[in-house]
């Protein structure tokens, strides 16, 4: 059985990660860690019954106590950084889900995690179709010159734009190089911002944030006389769990913390 701890546990995502943790065959939900509702029983967030586990607030203190094997963070962006490296110096694999890394501290964590021989992953989405999405932009973009992506997520997403738009950019460009879409005629944006972000190579990304949204992405492409639109809808945050469990159980393997659910989908790492 494989222990395994959620931090953000009280958080929408944090919710379902314990709840299917808790739910699943092959692992134990080892603990809890949230500054919400301190000494709570956890089932009475996931709805299942009561448990015995109760929710911490401390996640140093838990982890000197109880170092399971992985530990499942879904907690704020100002948050992971620092938890990661906690994970780390307690031997305990982590699977961040938490988005608003930015590259140095992504790079960082990777390093330390190979010079201490310890599995992880960080991922921007954990739905596999949104997976599928990127894999299949990339492939598109080789062949249509320019491309936008519009980025849509429900209101209380602090970080803008997604790390699922930011890692589609990256994917973009390592199948056609950095001076892709240098060509663009030169603009002029009567409001500033409206037409998006620009990202390495020109990539234009554009974030929406709205009640009612969970986590969605349209990868527009264009070339002469045509477009080619790619697009993935997370309806419910059920979507994340197949990948949660997966990340979870690869973690075991692997050696240092990879970036990006995909190197777990189609490279052998």
């Amino acid at each position: 059985m494989i222990e395994v701890m959620v931090s953000g546990a009280c958080g929408r995502m944090g919710r379902e990660a314990a709840r299917t943790v808790w739910n699943a065959d092959d692992m134990v939900l080892a603990g809890a860690v949230d500054s919400r509702s301190e000494g709570t029983d956890i089932g009475q967030i996931i709805e299942c019954g009561r448990t015995g586990i109760n929710i911490e607030n401390n996640l140093e203190e838990f982890l000197k106590i109880k170092r399971p094997d992985v530990a499942v963070d879904f907690t704020e962006p100002q948050s992971v950084y620092r938890n990661a490296l906690k994970y780390l110096a307690y031997g305990v694999r982590p699977v961040i889900g938490t988005t608003g890394l930015d590259a140095g501290q992504i790079k960082e964590i990777i390093d330390l995690s190979e010079k201490k021989g310890i599995g992880g992953l960080i991922a921007p989405n954990f739905a596999i179709g949104a997976i599928l999405m990127m894999r299949c932009a990339a492939e598109a973009a080789r062949f249509l010159p320019d491309v936008e992506i519009i980025e849509m997520h429900h209101d209380k997403k602090i970080d803008a734009p997604s790390g699922t738009a930011i890692k589609t950019a990256e994917l973009i460009l390592e199948r056609r190089g950095d001076e892709y879409q240098q060509g663009l005629a030169a603009e002029i944006e009567t409001l500033p911002g409206s037409r998006g972000g620009k990202y390495t190579g020109g990539i234009r990304i554009h974030s929406v944030r709205l009640p009612g949204l969970v986590a969605h992405q349209e990868v527009i492409l264009g070339g002469l006389g045509q477009t080619l639109t790619i697009r993935h809808d997370s309806i419910t945050r059920e979507s994340f769990m197949p990948g949660v469990l997966l990340a979870v159980r690869r973690s075991l393997h692997l050696d240092k913390v990879v970036y990006g659910l995909d190197k777990l989908l189609f490279e052998t790492v």
